[in-house]
């Protein structure tokens, strides 16, 4: 009497590959793929097809990525300051020593005579990317570096981006204002004000801005402003005021319970106020 015979072993073919056999099944679908056409899941393996239809879509992919850049408004100012100082400089090379006042430089410093016989309001704006000097930009990007990273996480990117252009039009107001014949240009005043905001959210919290490294910074600045010649005291006191003046309401402390939109209005009245002062000095 012959004995039963096992059964003939099936194999399956990949669905991808029809001439390769498969060794496993997707723990998805359930379909059979070779090891080409599986990619390594949290639990099993997944076909291609559903590795690609689990992916999050290209606009959840970039809110992702843009919650873990929690100072991407810092890196953005930065890189514009940079790339604003490499073109200058490819137009003429004593732009990076600051030897001179190059054509390119006059064209976007803030200069009240031009101001008032060309109109050129943009130079509110573009005098607070400008730069004479490597070291010029230098100390000017690592503080807005270390600012930024105190700031922007804490305020979030759309309050504090009306922070930095608040002191920055306050520091072009204050140039104006102090020195109206003088030619300005630096990242200084924004700067400054981010200082001077800082400063205030410290002491609404109850910490003593001088025993921590700002407060040391701060006067030390103050200090080189007062003492070296060319500097802008008006762009640097004036930043400082509109970055305090906007920080007292941005960074205030829970217990005061300001409204939400006040600390969207509070920089946003700087900058028009700013403006307003800048417009006013220019045509008086």
């Amino acid at each position: 009497m012959a004995l039963p015979q096992p059964p003939i072993p099936q194999t399956t073919s990949c669905y991808r590959h029809p001439d390769r056999e498969a060794g496993r099944r997707c723990t998805r679908c359930g379909r059979p793929a070779c090891a080409e056409c599986l990619v390594q899941a949290n639990v099993g393996s997944h076909c291609l097809e559903c590795a690609k239809a689990a992916k999050p879509d290209v606009k959840t992919r970039a809110r992702y990525w843009s919650a873990r850049q929690p100072t991407l408004v810092t890196y953005t100012l930065i890189a514009i300051n940079i790339a604003v100082f490499a073109w200058l400089g490819l137009q003429d090379a004593d732009s990076l020593t600051g030897n001179r006042t190059t054509e390119g430089q006059f064209d976007l410093g803030l200069y009240k005579p031009i101001m008032a016989r060309e109109g050129e309001w943009y130079r509110l704006v573009t005098s607070g990317f400008l730069h004479f000097g490597i070291i010029h930009i230098a100390f000017n990007m690592l503080l807005l570096f270390q600012l930024g990273q105190l700031l922007e996480p804490a305020i979030g990117r759309i309050r504090f981006a009306l922070l930095y252009f608040g002191a920055l039009l306050a520091g072009s107001a204050g140039a104006l204002l102090v020195q109206p014949n003088a030619f300005h240009g630096g990242a200084s005043g924004a700067v400054f004000g981010l200082m001077g905001a800082a400063f205030i959210g410290l002491r609404n919290r109850g910490v003593n801005p001088f025993s921590t490294g700002l407060g040391t910074v701060l006067l030390l600045n103050l200090l080189l402003t007062f003492t070296i010649p060319g500097i802008s005291i008006g762009g640097h006191i004036g930043g400082i005021l509109g970055g305090a003046l906007a920080g007292w309401v941005v960074l205030a402390p829970p217990y005061r319970n300001l409204p939400k939109w006040a600390t969207y209005a509070a920089p946003s009245a700087v900058i028009v106020l700013s403006i307003l002062v800048s417009v006013a000095v220019v045509k008086s």
